[in-house]
C-alpha cells in the first residue's frame, strides 16, 4: 500500500515578503527541467515517416504512470480564461504519475509550478508562459496551478494516470502569503 504524508505550505524564510508578485517567464526546456518536460518540436529529434509525407517528433516527454497497476489515459481538456494578475490560491499535485497538457488550438497558457515534495514554499514558485505551440509534462508530485489560460476558452490534450490510489493533493495558499503572476507586457 502506498502512503502519502499530507503536504505542507511553509511559511516564508526569513527576510522574504508574504507577498510573491511573479513575472511569467517564457517557456525552455532548461528554467523547466527541475519540474518536467516542455513538449515541442523546437530541438527535437525529428524522423520522416509514411514515405516523407509526415516528421515524427520522437520522444518528447516521459509520461510516468506510476507504480503498481496504472494505465496512461488520454483526456481532452475544454477551459475557461482565468483573469490577470492571477491570484495562486492553491496548487495541486499527482503523487503516483506524471501529467502533460498540450493545447490544440495554439492557445498560449500560464504554467505556475513549485518543487516536489510534502512542503511548498512560497519563494519556491515559478511562474511560466508557453508560446501556444508547446505543451508541459509536469513530473511525478510536482506542485502545480490547475490549467490556466488568459485569453480565451481553449481545448487541450491531458495525459496523466489511471488506476488505483489517491492520485490529486491539493494545498491551500495561506491568506498570510500572497502570490500573484502576470504576463510581462
Amino acid at each position: 500500500m502506498l502512503t502519502i504524508a499530507s503536504p505542507t505550505f511553509l511559511p516564508p524564510a526569513p527576510g522574504t515578503p508574504a507577498t510573491l508578485a511573479l513575472v511569467a517567464q517564457p517557456l525552455t526546456r532548461e528554467a523547466f527541467a527541475a519540474f518536467g518536460d516542455v513538449i515541442e518540436s523546437a530541438h527535437a529529434r525529428a524522423m520522416p515517416i509514411n514515405a516523407g509525407m509526415t516528421t515524427r517528433f520522437h520522444d518528447l516527454a516521459r509520461v510516468d504512470p506510476g507504480p503498481g497497476d496504472s494505465r496512461v489515459l488520454v483526456n481532452i481538456f475544454e477551459t475557461q480564461p482565468y483573469a490577470m494578475p492571477l491570484q495562486v490560491g492553491m496548487l495541486e499535485r499527482h503523487p503516483l504519475g506524471s501529467q502533460a497538457f498540450v493545447p490544440m488550438d495554439g492557445s498560449r497558457f500560464l504554467v505556475v509550478v513549485a518543487p516536489a515534495g510534502d512542503a511548498v514554499r512560497v519563494e519556491d514558485i515559478r511562474a511560466f508562459v508557453t508560446d501556444g505551440r508547446q505543451g508541459v509534462n509536469y513530473a511525478r508530485g510536482v506542485w502545480h496551478h490547475p490549467l490556466v489560460v488568459t485569453q480565451q476558452p481553449a481545448s487541450f490534450v491531458v495525459i496523466d494516470r489511471g488506476g488505483a490510489g489517491p492520485n490529486c493533493d491539493e494545498i491551500l495558499v495561506p491568506p498570510a502569503c500572497v502570490v500573484r503572476v502576470s504576463l510581462a507586457g
